[in-house]
């Protein structure tokens, strides 16, 4: 089920104008998220929108999101509707980093230029795929290491900590992971458990709440998306746990931030996620603009703690 198909300024003359759907006056832009439940790609979205509305002039917007982020074939769909639609080019943050690749090489075959935001399409998949689609974004693992080395500085020696990872094909789920990972590593920390709660807030309650009865030690979680870290955080309060267990998370969404400041998460990444589809949508702008050839942006990735809140 698509979510929150918006149009935003003039469309693009997409009745035979120039290759991709693009007018001779204004592109049409089309970003494709993932879930717009999720409040993290919701702020993505207004982000976009805002910017859009104050480049009305320049280009067309379309906004698309899916009803859960392990809908691969919803967002395949929508790539495959604005494709149809002769969008000039799609901005997306892909579900799944290998199962997308096929249908947006289709729609760079048709003229469409094409950026991956948020998640890392995979590389392999990409070269045998013969597509070369940039990729603007963040490097997760090194986030996920500024969090991991705040919470073990809070650890006792060999504590025993878990995981939560987001979805296991998913590159930025990986990476995340694996910044996690080099954190407790460098800090002599206890990995009791690695489970994927899909991203999903009540899945991460469920899942934690197994944790903690399964280690009545352990001694923190780390929640590789903060929709996760709030479920994380539920399950613990419920367990009458708040003293004992502390929580991280990434992306730095509101209710987290609430936490932060009541001391019940310690800390979360910001990785700016209201200006996140900006970048990808500036970087195709600029390929359409230049004939430009695409290039991958590294975008910003950042601490949050309470002392660092406003």
């Amino acid at each position: 089920m698509a979510l929150g198909l918006v149009a935003c300024g003039e469309k693009g003359d997409t009745e035979g104008g120039q290759s991709g759907g693009a007018s001779e006056a204004k592109p049409e832009v089309a970003l494709i998220m993932k879930s717009l439940a999720n409040e993290f790609f919701k702020t993505m979205a207004d982000g976009a929108e805002s910017y859009q509305a104050e480049h009305a002039d320049e280009f067309g917007l379309i906004v698309n999101g899916i009803k859960n982020e392990t809908d691969l074939s919803q967002q395949a769909a929508l790539v495959e509707q604005m494709v149809a639609r002769g969008v000039a080019a799609i901005v997306i943050a892909p579900a799944d980093s290998k199962a997308l690749v096929p249908v947006l090489k289709r729609a760079q075959d048709a003229g469409i230029v094409v950026v991956n935001i948020d998640n890392k399409l995979d590389d392999a998949v990409l070269s045998e795929a013969g597509a070369a689609i940039p990729f603007v974004g963040p490097d997760n693992r090194e986030g996920a290491k500024l969090v991991g080395d705040v919470l073990a500085k809070s650890l006792a020696a060999e504590a025993k900590v878990a995981i939560l990872e987001g979805v296991p094909t998913a590159f930025n789920a990986q990476q995340r992971r694996a910044g996690f990972e080099d954190a407790m590593a460098a800090a002599g920390m206890e990995i009791v458990a690695v489970q994927s709660a899909q991203w999903e807030m009540e899945k991460a309650n469920t899942v934690t709440a197994a944790l903690l009865s399964e280690h009545p030690d352990l001694a923190a979680v780390l929640a590789s998306n903060d929709n996760m870290a709030l479920g994380a955080a539920a399950a613990v309060k419920a367990a009458g746990k708040e003293d004992a267990i502390k929580i991280v998370g990434f992306d730095n969404i509101s209710g987290v931030q609430t936490l932060i400041r009541e001391g019940r998460v310690l800390a979360t990444a910001d990785q700016h996620g209201d200006q996140l589809a900006v970048f990808g949508i500036e970087a195709a702008l600029e390929i359409l603009k230049n004939n430009a050839a695409p290039k991958d942006r590294k975008t910003p990735v950042d601490l949050v703690t309470k002392e660092t809140l406003p």
